[in-house]
């Protein structure tokens, strides 16, 4: 004879319930208040370059910003601009993660590498990488390269200081165990380090998502002939300040867009 298998039912109690319902309607008066917020800003900013309270020439207004997308999205011009500076960002992005990531590995690997380069690595920290530039430009030309270097000068040392601390913050009486159990470096740092800092390194990447955006603009100031950066800078030069804050908003929705895909990622690997 089948054993027919027992349906469990989870009855919740009232105050676990009543505890649920409050976390959700939390939830939707953030986002409406944040929704509320954004469209007053945006009609006050509409409303006080309508009367003359703000000059519009020099503050723009919401539906100068739209005609202007509106122009750059029918000429085509809009996607070459925002695809030369999102590879940029992304390029730069990867590259300095995977780079900072392998250094802080080196640095804890070996104490004494690690003792020789700290001072150095303090002071790259320190130095404002805008100083670099003009070098970048002459070492690299003008173009893609000098940019997304510049994009990697910003991340790297962050990345890397902020992966050796993760590394070296590693609960030592784990490590100690492993090794009394006879685990040798390499499985300390893949079976221990590494998964203890993944959430330091999601942590970073969400860092790096800003840093790279910071770094990519910095580029294109300094030596680009298109991009979201180019866009900027051409405008501030002619006074077209509609063009310079269509271009910030763009910025600004796709560092957004990058910022919630490192977000989910994030929620993922919480789950």
């Amino acid at each position: 004879m089948k054993k027919r298998k027992k349906e469990v039912k989870i009855d919740f109690s009232i105050s676990h319930k009543q505890y649920l319902k409050k976390i959700k309607k939390d939830k939707i008066i953030i986002l409406t208040s944040q929704i509320l917020l954004l469209l007053a800003i945006i009609g006050l900013w509409e409303l006080f370059t309508s009367v003359g309270v703000l000059d519009p020439f020099f503050f723009s207004s919401p539906s100068r910003i739209v005609k202007t997308l509106g122009e750059f999205i029918s000429s085509g011009e809009l996607l070459t601009h925002i695809g030369i500076t999102l590879y940029e960002t992304l390029l730069g992005f990867v590259i300095a993660t995977f780079l900072g990531t392998i250094l802080a590995i080196l640095l804890w690997w070996s104490e004494k590498l690690r003792k020789i380069l700290d001072p150095y690595i303090v002071v790259l920290n320190a130095l404002p990488k805008i100083a670099l530039g003009p070098m970048i430009v002459i070492w690299f030309g003008i173009g893609t390269t000098s940019i997304v270097v510049m994009c990697i000068m910003i991340c790297l040392i962050i990345t890397t200081i902020s992966m050796l601390n993760s590394f070296l913050a590693c609960d030592k009486d784990k490590i100690q165990l492993m090794k009394s159990l006879g685990a040798n470096k390499f499985q300390i740092l893949f079976k221990l380090i590494l998964p203890n800092a993944i959430g330091d390194f999601i942590s970073v990447l969400k860092i790096n998502v800003g840093m790279s955006w910071v770094g990519t603009i910095m580029g294109e100031y300094l030596s680009s002939k298109a991009g979201l950066g180019y866009l900027i800078v051409y405008g501030g030069q002619v006074f077209k300040l509609d063009l310079v804050m269509t271009a910030t908003l763009i910025l600004c929705l796709l560092a957004g867009g990058m910022y919630f895909i490192v977000a989910r990622i994030e929620a993922r690997f919480k789950r």
